[in-house]
C-alpha cells in the first residue's frame, strides 16, 4: 500500500472582504469552524499528515485538532509561496494533497476520487476541476491536445487573461494532488510574473510539463464541493447547502424534519429513528438525541442528550440531560448539569440548574430548581424555589423519594427534605424535614374585621 498522502491546508489570507476581526477560515458553519470541513473531509479520504499554512499572527494554531501541524507564510506572497512554506515539514516522497481552507464542502468521498485518479495515471500533478456557467474570478484550466492540462490561466487581476481564455468554462477548483518530489523541485522554479506579483501555486503546471512530466485534470462531479468563501454573502450561501446535506443524512437516516427550511441543525449532531423534528427548532453543539423523540417547535438544544422517546416542546436547553421519555416544556430552560432521568418532567416555566430529578419525578409548573437532588416519583408544586445562594456560596437542597412539596414553598439550603415527607403550602423551610413528615413554616393566618371601611375613611379625610 502507497504511503497516506500528506494534506497541506491554505488558511493564510487574510479574508479582508469579510469585514471581520475574526480569520475568514474560522467563521462557523452549521457549527464548525470552516477550516474543519476540508481538514475532516481530507481524513475522512485517507488523509496521513495535516499541515495548515497560517499567517504570522498563528491564530489558528489553538484551533487546530490534535496531531495537526503548522507552517507560517511570512508574507502573503500568493498560493504557490503558501505551499513552499510547508515545504520543510513535508517528506520526500508520496503524495501531496492541497486544498484551500475556505472549501467547507468538499467531502472525503470526492477527495479520496482525485487521490485514486491521480494514482491511476502516475501523474505528477492532478488538479480538480469543474465548469461553471459563470466561471468569473476562478483561474481557467487551458488544455493540451492529448487532454491533459497544459496551464492554468488566473483571472484575479485585469491583464492576467486574455479574451479567449476568460471565455474558458473549465476552471481550477483549488484542490490538488501532487508528488511530493515533483512538487518540491517545480516550487523552487517559480517566479511571480502576473499583475499582482505573487507566486500562483499552478503555475507549477508548465513547469512540470518541461521536465516531460504528467499533468492531469480531474473533473468533480458537482460544482457546490469547491465552492470558495469570499464574504458574508458566500458564507450564508454555502452554509445553506451544507445545512441541507445535513438535512438529507439525517432524513435518510429515518428522521422526520417536518419544515427544513425553518429548522438548525449543526454538523456534529446526532438523531436517532423516528424522532420527529418540528419547525423553527434549532440543535445545536454536541447534542445526541435518541430514538423515537419529539423536539420542537419553537425549541433550542445545545450539546444536551435527550433519551429515547423523550419529548421537549417550546424550551431552550443548554448541558443538560433528558432520560428516557422525559418530557420538558412548554417554555422550560434547562440549564448546565440540569439531569433528568426516566420519565421526568420539567414543565410550564420550569427552570433547572446542576441539579439532578429523579426517575418520574414532576417538575410541573412555575419552579426553580438549582443544585438540587430529587429522588424517584417526587412531585415539586408550582411556584416552588429552592434557594441555593446566600451572597457568597451555593449550597444544596436534597429531596427524598415520594416527596410532596406543596406550591409556593421556598427551600432555604443546605436543607434536607426526607423520602415521603410533605412540605405546607407558602412555607419557607429553613430546617431538615424528616421522612414522613409535614413541614410547615408559615405565620398563622389572622382576619382584621372592617379593614376595608377604615381605609376607605383614611383615603377620604386624606381627599
Amino acid at each position: 500500500m502507497p504511503p497516506a498522502p500528506t494534506v497541506v491546508i491554505l488558511a493564510a489570507g487574510e479574508g479582508t472582504r469579510m469585514r471581520s476581526s475574526l480569520p475568514k477560515v474560522l467563521h462557523p458553519i452549521c457549527g464548525r469552524p470552516m477550516l474543519l470541513w476540508p481538514l475532516l473531509a481530507a481524513r475522512e479520504a485517507g488523509a496521513g499528515r495535516v499541515i495548515v499554512v497560517d499567517n504570522p499572527t498563528r491564530r489558528l494554531e489553538e484551533h487546530l485538532p490534535t496531531g495537526v501541524e503548522l507552517a507560517v507564510q511570512a508574507a502573503p506572497r500568493g498560493t504557490g509561496d503558501a505551499v513552499a512554506a510547508a515545504l520543510p515539514l513535508l517528506d520526500g516522497d508520496g503524495s501531496v494533497l492541497v486544498v484551500n481552507g475556505d472549501m467547507p464542502l468538499i467531502t472525503g468521498e470526492a477527495i479520496a476520487a482525485l487521490l485514486a485518479a491521480h494514482a491511476a495515471a502516475g501523474a505528477a500533478a492532478t488538479l480538480a476541476t469543474m465548469e461553471l456557467a459563470e466561471p468569473a474570478g476562478y483561474g481557467r484550466i487551458v488544455r493540451a491536445a492529448d487532454g491533459g492540462v497544459e496551464r492554468v490561466v488566473e483571472t484575479k487581476a485585469p491583464g492576467d487573461a486574455t479574451p479567449e481564455e476568460l471565455a474558458i468554462r473549465e476552471v481550477n477548483a483549488g484542490l490538488y494532488a501532487f508528488d511530493a518530489a515533483a512538487l518540491r523541485d517545480a516550487l523552487g522554479r517559480l517566479g511571480h510574473d502576473n499583475a499582482q506579483g505573487e507566486v500562483y501555486l499552478p503555475d507549477v503546471v508548465p513547469v512540470l510539463l518541461a521536465a516531460g512530466l504528467a499533468v492531469r485534470a480531474h473533473q468533480l462531479p458537482d460544482p457546490d464541493l469547491a465552492l470558495g468563501v469570499n464574504d458574508r454573502v458566500d458564507l450564508a450561501d454555502v452554509t445553506a447547502l451544507a445545512q441541507r446535506r445535513i438535512h438529507r443524512a439525517h432524513q435518510l437516516a429515518g428522521v422526520t424534519i417536518v419544515d427544513p427550511g425553518s429548522t438548525l441543525i449543526e454538523a456534529d449532531v446526532e438523531i436517532g429513528r423516528d424522532t420527529v423534528v418540528q419547525p423553527s427548532t434549532y440543535l445545536r453543539g454536541d447534542t445526541r438525541i435518541g430514538a423515537h423523540a419529539a423536539v420542537g417547535p419553537a425549541t433550542t438544544i445545545v450539546d444536551s442528550v435527550l433519551g429515547d422517546g423523550a419529548a421537549v416542546v417550546h424550551s431552550y436547553l443548554e448541558g443538560a440531560t433528558v432520560g428516557e421519555r422525559g418530557l420538558v416544556g412548554p417554555f422550560a430552560y434547562l440549564r448546565p448539569g440540569a439531569d433528568l432521568r426516566a420519565a421526568a418532567k420539567a414543565g410550564t416555566f420550569v427552570e433547572i440548574k446542576n441539579s439532578v430529578v429523579g426517575p418520574g419525578t414532576k417538575v410541573p409548573h412555575l419552579s426553580y430548581i438549582g443544585d438540587t437532588e430529587i429522588g424517584e416519583g417526587s412531585n415539586i408544586g408550582a411556584g416552588t424555589i429552592t434557594a441555593n445562594y446566600d451572597g457568597r456560596a451555593k449550597h444544596r437542597t436534597r429531596i427524598g423519594a415520594g416527596v410532596r412539596i406543596s406550591v409556593h414553598t421556598s427551600l432555604v439550603a443546605p436543607v434536607t427534605v426526607g423520602d415521603g415527607a410533605y412540605t405546607g403550602a407558602g412555607s419557607v423551610i429553613t430546617d431538615d424535614v424528616p421522612p414522613g413528615a409535614l413541614g410547615i413554616a408559615r405565620e398563622r393566618q389572622r382576619n382584621v374585621e372592617g379593614y376595608a371601611d377604615r381605609v376607605a375613611n383614611r383615603n377620604g379625610a386624606a381627599r
